[in-house]
């Protein structure tokens, strides 16, 4: 990172440029405490900026981040932040299209694990690290999308499983540590989930102690019961770094950064204060410690990430192209509403301390904020995950109890149609999705057999077979494909 001679990039901060926010702390001495898997734009807008802000605060020297990439794509963040000594640029984008940028220097280190994975397994044994914490995205966690249940067929798994094999995968390389410092009498550590999934922490559970097991029994019991995995529910819209960002912000601030990071100004963190070896004080910082998470990972994820959903692929048939296009749209605005209100809210447990009319009318506004530019692009990415964690449940729930679903039933034929991966003006869509081999070709062939994409089980399990919902589904689909996506969703609004 580079300035017009104001900002260093050295480990003591002397002078700060004009309307950027920089430490006032001195990084020599900070030593790494957490070890991060997948550093992307939303840990460097969520946990990394809260360790940061505990730095600023003259506490956590002993939290510092140690960041590792295990995929191909990950080596460019390793380009970028050696060539920063870890440091970038948070900018929180404004209604207004104020820019607000904080420079972070809370990850002290990175490894990039295909490369050294020894050194990755030896810094995660060492005593000194007390969490490893996780944003791999919702389909890194390799467990079935009907059952949630661990997959030990996944490649990866068996190749890490494979008598003296070199760990690869994030699961391989992390309980290699465990077994390490089980061996060496280091102790437990706690292992924190920061992704998109309603019990993140227990899914997590699942994972590790499914690995560890196969490795050794022992191994997975020790695990199951040293380890702690707290669920957490995080929220904060990170959109994809354009260049344009990175323009606004060396013309506007004389900041030069290879990989900045935009954000909204909103950002929540509802974590249960389950920890094996200590935490830092992060409560300090506005992080919500909490008994039981659960209330509040259910209202964001049936709210937040199903509307998400719920605009994506309806918005982007309709031929917009950013989140907040959608939200601002008279025929689409009441038609998310009515989904939140309608048939998400009735699926939720009270939440302690929350108003949910309030935090619903709040997201509009998240939505509809256009200094974000959030593309539907990168909200429909992944769809067979996301699809399955964030709105399915509520589909789910509502059929058992005879609750309403039209409107996710409409969502659900939203996104077939846009997985027949053409738009409605016979544009291609690109389809960002890992099942896309197998859903496109059924999607296709939904012109002359309606349910051939509902009827795929991996993601839907028996959901075609359920006579209401699979009306509902057909129908929003026969309206798509007469009329188009306005018309699919002023019949259910």
């Amino acid at each position: 990172m580079q300035s017009q001679g104001s900002l260093e990039t050295g480990s003591v901060w002397t002078d700060g440029i004009p309307g950027v926010d920089v430490p006032g702390y001195d990084r020599d001495g900070i030593t790494t405490g957490i070890v991060h898997f997948g550093v992307g734009g939303f840990h460097r807008a969520h946990l990394a900026m809260y360790v940061d802000a505990l730095l600023e605060a003259g506490e956590a020297r002993d939290w510092g981040i140690c960041g590792v990439g295990v995929l191909d794509g990950d080596r460019r963040m390793q380009q970028v932040l050696d060539a920063q000594n870890g440091l970038y640029a948070l900018v929180r984008k404004e209604p207004d299209g104020t820019l607000s940028p904080r420079v972070i220097g809370s990850i002290v280190d990175y490894l990039f694990a295909p490369d050294d994975p020894e050194r990755v397994i030896e810094k995660i044994a060492d005593p000194s690290t007390r969490i490893v914490s996780l944003t791999i995205t919702e389909g890194g966690y390799v467990i079935d999308q009907v059952t949630g249940e661990f997959d030990p067929s996944d490649p990866g798994i068996q190749a890490d499983l494979a008598e003296g094999a070199v760990p690869r995968t994030v699961f391989g390389l992390v309980v290699e540590a465990l077994a390490r410092r089980r061996e060496r009498g280091t102790g437990p550590l706690t292992i924190m989930s920061c992704d998109n999934m309603q019990g993140n922490g227990d899914t997590a559970r699942r994972v590790f102690t499914g690995f560890a097991a196969l490795r050794d029994k022992e191994l997975g019991e020790w695990v199951a019961e040293s380890v702690t995995f707290p669920n957490s529910m995080v929220d904060r819209i990170t959109p994809a770094t354009a260049d344009s960002d990175r323009e606004a912000l060396a013309e506007r601030f004389g900041v030069h950064d290879g990989w900045p990071v935009v954000c909204e100004p909103f950002t929540q963190w509802v974590l249960e204060d389950h920890f094996a070896a200590g935490r830092p004080e992060f409560d300090r910082v506005g992080v919500q410690l909490v008994d039981d998470v659960v209330p509040y990972e259910m209202m964001k994820l049936r709210l937040l990430n199903a509307t998400h959903q719920a605009l994506g692929y309806l918005g982007y048939l309709a031929g917009h192209r950013y989140v907040h296009e959608v939200a601002q749209d008279p025929e689409f605005a009441p038609f998310l509403r009515a989904y939140m209100d309608v048939e998400a809210t009735p699926t939720l447990r009270p939440v302690p301390g929350i108003d949910l009319d309030e935090y619903k009318s709040t997201l509009m506004e998240r939505f509809a904020n256009p200094a974000v530019a959030d593309t539907l692009l990168r909200i429909n990415y992944g769809s067979s995950d996301r699809i399955s964690l964030f709105l399915l449940p509520v589909v789910r729930h509502q059929l058992e109890h005879g609750g309403p679903v039209e409107r996710s039933a409409a969502v659900v034929a939203g996104w077939a149609r846009y997985a027949e991966a053409t738009d409605e003006q016979g544009e291609p869509i690109q389809q960002q999705d890992r099942l896309a081999d197998e859903l496109t070709p059924l999607a296709q062939q939904q012109s002359t057999d309606p349910l051939a994409f509902l009827r795929y089980t991996p993601v839907f399990g028996n959901l075609a077979d359920d006579e209401r919902f699979a009306a509902a589904f057909t129908e929003s689909l026969r309206i798509l494909h007469a009329d188009g996506a306005r018309a699919a969703v002023a019949a259910v609004s």
